[in-house]
C-alpha cells in the first residue's frame, strides 16, 4: 500500500512537508479505534530467534528507527507498531531550536538519497520528557542528544549534561551526536580535546544514578582512519558503551541520477540514502575491526533492502537502523528484513 499509493502522493510535496503530513496521520490514527492492532498485524512480527542482548539491553529485533526521524520524542510507539526492535528519538537540544532556512531537505529519487541541512530543529528536551511522562514507551528509546547551534563549543560539554540530566530517567539509552555536518562546528566535537571533555563529564554524571544507561557515540563516515583510531581508542579506555557508525556524509559521490549543477544548486547539507550504504559499511567494518570487536555498534547508512540489513550485520553490526530506507520502502522494510534474517539463520 505503502510504495504504490501513499508514497506517489507524499512525493508530490517537498521532503519536509510530506514528513509533517505524515506524522499528522499518525497523530489522526491514534484515535481510530483498532488501526494500531491493524497497523501491528500487518507489519509487527515477534522473532525470538532474533533477540539479542546488547549494552545489556534486551532487544527484540536487531531492527531499529535511526535518529531524525521522530525529532522531538513524540512518536516512539507508533513506530513500534511497524515492528522496530527500538527507535531513536532526536537529535535533542537543552533549548527548542528552529533550525536552519527553507528549504532545508531535497530528495534525488533517481538514487534513493536524501540531502538535508535541518540544523537540528527540535523543540528541545523538555518537551520530549513532558510526553515520555505522557505516554509510556513499549518500545525501547534511545536519546540522541546534542548541543544547541547558539553555543559556542568551548561551552558544548554544559549542553549535553544538561539534556543528558533531564532525560536519564525517561530513556533506555543515550546517543552523543557529535557529527552532524548541518550545524556549523559541530563536527569539530569529535576531537579528542572536545570529545573527551563532553564524554568524560557524561560518564561520571551516570555514576550518581541508581539505574546504569548506555552511552553511545555517534561518528561520522567523513572521518578520516587517524581520526577514528583517536576516537576508537578513547572509546576502550573511557568506558563508552558503543558505536553508531555512522551519520550523512558531506560527499556526493554515488548520485548518478541528476547532473553536477543539480547538485551544485541544492547546495550543502549531509547525504543519507543508497549512495552512503558502501561507506557507512566500510565504518563498521573498520571500527569492528580496529575495537577488535569489543566495542558494540549499531550500523545505520543506506540499508535498503534486507540482503543490505545482513550486509551491515556480517561487517561487525550488533544491532542495525534505517532512515532513508523507511522513506522509500517503506514500512515493509522491516519485516521483510525480519524474515530473511530468519530465514538466512536456518
Amino acid at each position: 500500500m505503502y510504495k504504490h499509493f501513499l508514497k506517489p502522493i507524499l512525493f508530490r510535496f517537498n521532503p519536509e512537508t510530506a514528513h509533517n503530513l505524515t506524522f499528522k496521520g499518525l497523530s489522526i490514527l491514534r484515535h481510530i479505534p483498532f488501526a494500531h492492532s491493524i497497523i501491528r498485524a500487518i507489519y509487527k512480527k515477534d522473532s525470538p530467534s532474533l533477540e539479542r542482548e546488547v549494552f545489556g539491553i534486551k532487544f527484540p529485533n536487531p531492527v531499529g528507527l535511526a535518529g531524525g526521524l521522530d525529532k522531538n520524542g513524540e512518536y516512539y510507539n507508533d513506530m513500534a507498531n511497524f515492528g522496530f526492535g527500538f527507535v531513536e528519538i532526536g537529535s535533542l537540544t537543552p533549548l527548542p531550536q528552529d533550525g536552519n532556512a527553507k528549504p532545508r531537505c531535497f530528495r534525488v529519487p533517481g538514487d534513493k538519497a536524501l540531502i538535508n541541512r535541518f540544523g537540528i530543529n527540535n523543540k528541545g528536551v523538555r518537551n520530549a520528557v513532558e510526553h515520555l511522562k505522557k505516554v509510556r514507551p513499549e518500545v525501547i528509546v534511545a536519546a540522541n542528544i546534542s548541543k544547541n547551534t547558539s553555543s559556542i563549543n568551548e561551552e558544548a560539554a554544559k549542553d549535553y549534561e544538561k539534556a543528558f540530566g533531564l532525560l536519564y530517567d525517561f530513556v533506555d539509552m543515550f546517543v552523543v551526536n557529535v557529527s552532524c555536518p548541518n550545524v556549523v562546528g559541530l563536527t569539530a566535537l569529535q576531537d579528542i580535546s572536545f570529545l573527551g571533555e563532553i564524554v568524560d563529564k557524561l560518564l561520571d554524571l551516570r555514576m550518581y544514578y541508581d539505574t546504569y544507561k548506555p552511552i553511545l557515540l555517534k561518528v561520522s563516515p567523513d572521518l578520516s582512519h587517524q581520526q577514528l583510531d583517536e576516537i576508537i581508542d578513547y572509546c576502550l579506555r573511557s568506558g563508552i558503551d558503543g558505536i553508531v557508525a555512522g551519520n550523512t556524509t558531506r560527499s556526493r559521490e554515488g548520485l548518478t541520477s541528476i547532473s553536477q549543477e543539480k547538485i551544485d544548486a541544492i547546495g550543502n547539507g549531509g547525504m543519507s540514502g543508497a549512495p552512503v550504504h558502501k561507506k557507512n559499511l566500510e565504518l563498521v567494518k573498520y571500527v569492528h575491526t580496529r575495537s577488535e570487536g569489543r566495542l558494540p555498534i549499531i550500523g545505520v547508512g543506506g540499508i535498503m533492502s534486507p540482503e543490505q540489513a545482513k550486509a551491515m550485520l556480517d561487517a561487525g553490526a550488533s544491532l542495525i537502523e534505517l532512515y532513508s530506507g523507511f522513506v522509500y520502502e517503506g514500512p515493509a522494510l522491516i519485516k521483510n528484513i525480519i524474515n530473511y534474517l530468519e530465514t538466512e539463520a536456518k
